[in-house]
């Protein structure tokens, strides 16, 4: 016997509609490339996304095609994940730290269709065009008064030109929610890397999942600035967890030393965020050897590596910055534990935890933390 209820598949597509229903107004802040700040909102980020899913269809993009990326956080990485996810197709991040010839294997192994790339990338694309036969259009992410002059890049595409052309509008089409969604390959093994699927079922599970109050507790009271990159395993599905609650996103862009993060968690009023324990060493540098303090930062995510316990101490005590430490995998899609602690374990470390962890409640305006010891 089955039951009544509505029947709806779990899709990238349903989270972008969701957004733009319920929160059209929050806002997308990215600072660029070209090193200002662009801003918009939910509503202007799902109409983009619907011209760019129509520009690719037209581009001769089907379902089930691999569209890579060579890029930084930002909101226009952000609409090719939902526009090539939505459509069918499969959205592959690239990390470019890799070494020139282990991305070209990548793209070749993954039959990438179209590769959209920064222009801080464009000596990364350059190398390997050559090498890289399926790949039937370079896609630079930039306005058109920004495209490279000179280049020898082959079916070199303006990515607000591709944008451009694309109608307003775009029917989301059912798919199977097992389909695959994202492509992710993984360093951390033996011989070449190995490319993990990851399905829209299990996307979107992972962002429910992470979003609830013991794990990484979003809200759309939060204005998150997600350090991990988007090439990092979907930047811990942060892309898709704030859609889904209404949190105003922040980008950092290329801009990842401690000023210009610091500056945008103060200007933007960030009070969550995510990254590796690198990231947040020079942050913490730069505002203690400043004399900072943070005026809205009280929770951040630290995973990739094992986070110093001087550097806990340094965010809770001196800062007033819970910490929750994650761990996962690619293969996981890819969070697997956060260490928040629960009610047994803050009763029996003793009074002074519960005492902080009714602290930091306060602080976070209602929203349960634990505290890392």
């Amino acid at each position: 016997m089955q039951g009544l209820m509505m029947d709806m598949p779990l899709l990238v597509s349903n989270l972008l509609q969701h957004a733009a229903r319920h929160f059209p107004e929050v806002e997308i802040v990215s600072r660029r490339v070209e090193g200002d700040l662009h801003r918009y909102n939910y509503a202007a980020f799902a109409a983009r996304t619907e011209k760019l899913a129509n520009a690719l269809t037209a581009h001769g993009v089907q379902v089930g095609d691999r569209v890579a990326t060579l890029a930084w956080n930002g909101y226009r990485h952000m609409e090719i994940y939902y526009a090539v996810g939505g459509m069918g197709s499969v959205i592959h991040t690239i990390n470019p730290r890799l070494h020139p010839e282990q991305i070209a294997w990548i793209v070749n192994h993954a039959e990438d269709t179209l590769l959209a790339f920064d222009l801080t990338f464009l000596p990364i694309v350059e190398a390997i065009a050559e090498q890289c036969p399926t790949v039937k259009g370079w896609v630079a992410m930039c306005d058109r008064d920004r495209m490279p002059t000179g280049s020898k890049i082959a079916n070199l595409i303006c990515y607000e030109d591709l944008l451009a052309s694309g109608k307003d509008g775009f029917v989301w089409p059912e798919i199977d929610e097992r389909s695959a969604v994202c492509l992710c390959y993984t360093s951390g093994t033996t011989g070449n890397p190995k490319g993990a699927l990851y399905s829209h079922r299990s996307t979107l599970l992972q962002a429910y999942g992470a979003a609830l109050p013991d794990a990484m507790g979003c809200s759309t009271k939060d204005t998150i600035l997600p350090v991990v990159p988007m090439f990092h395993v979907n930047a811990w599905g942060i892309p898709y967890i704030a859609p889904l609650v209404g949190a105003k996103l922040v980008f950092p862009g290329p801009a990842l030393d401690g000023k210009s993060i610091y500056e945008l968690f103060e200007s933007e009023k960030v009070t969550y965020s995510a990254g590796v324990p690198t990231v947040w060493l020079g942050l913490l540098n730069h505002v203690v050897g400043n004399n900072l303090r943070f005026s809205t930062f009280t929770r951040t995510v630290i995973g990739g590596s094992a986070c110093p316990p001087a550097m806990i101490r340094t965010f809770r005590e001196q800062f007033g910055v819970n910490v929750i430490h994650a761990w996962g995998m690619t293969e996981m899609s890819p969070l697997g534990t956060l260490s928040v602690l629960q009610r047994a374990e803050l009763q029996l470390r003793g009074g002074r935890f519960r005492w902080l962890n009714e602290q930091l409640y306060t602080r976070t305006g209602g929203r349960s933390c634990g505290a890392d010891g």
